[in-house]
């Protein structure tokens, strides 16, 4: 009988989609790179989520981010991520988390529960403490590295954290996660060198311009896109290798 993932299955199996059912995944940070990665997941057949991101939807965000609409501007992320998912399939479980994760949140979180952790935010201190709940959880994370400034999507690569080149966020999470004894991390990141930025942000002090990093529609999507593949390709490995 034909269902909404029936093209999926006969490309996966009937067993595959059990398995992405059945998992459980939580995507910290539901902007242009977690967006799409929910996306991609819930159209997947993932079944079960948990959203964490304390924004809401601005003007910016239109050239770039799925939920962001004219009518979903000023709504929180986590909310409108949720209705759009529900809305894909209403079958699905979405806990929305609307707050900023960082070190003091981390025990509001059980990490055990989770088969895999997307690590979609911008800010060095939360995305190591998330690397480091999750190693200690022995729960899967895939991190993005950074997105802003780039124009290529094809530059994009999936690497072990040590192994990247050229991405600045990277360099960081590096020196960062040696001085933690983490030995490995699954990232996807960009060899493009960073493009420099060719005004300045409306609004913006110069001080406060230079935190800000432009972005087009077509290179954070991509990186999340690809991190959705990766996740169903390890949950079915995984699967795979507990037969």
């Amino acid at each position: 009988m034909e269902n909404q993932f029936s093209r999926t299955q006969l490309l996966l199996g009937e067993e595959a989609m059990v398995s992405i059912k059945n998992a459980r995944i939580a995507v910290f940070g539901i902007g242009g790179v977690g967006g799409y990665v929910v996306e991609a997941l819930v159209r997947s057949g993932v079944e079960t989520f948990d959203l964490i991101d304390d924004d809401k939807i601005c003007l910016s965000n239109l050239n770039r981010q799925i939920i962001a609409t004219r009518e979903t501007l000023g709504r929180y992320k986590v909310d409108v991520m949720k209705e759009r998912i529900q809305s894909i399939n209403p079958e699905v479980i979405v806990n929305a988390h609307k707050c900023f994760y960082l070190q003091d949140k981390s025990d509001e979180f059980d990490f055990s529960q989770y088969s895999y952790i997307v690590d979609a935010i911008d800010t060095v201190t939360a995305k190591i403490e998330l690397v480091m709940r999750a190693k200690e959880a022995g729960v899967p994370i895939i991190s993005c590295m950074g997105t802003g400034n780039k124009v290529d999507p094809k530059k994009f690569q999936v690497a072990d954290i040590y192994k990247t080149s050229m991405c600045p966020l990277a360099k960081v999470m590096r020196r960062e996660l040696r001085k933690r004894g983490v030995k490995k991390l699954k990232v996807v990141y960009s060899t493009e060198k960073p493009a420099k930025i060719l005004g300045i942000f409306p609004n913006k002090d110069k001080e406060e311009h230079k935190k800000i990093v432009g972005s087009v529609s077509f290179v954070p999507s991509v990186a999340g896109l690809v991190m959705a593949s990766e996740i169903v390709r390890d949950l079915l490995k995984d699967n795979t290798d507990k037969q």
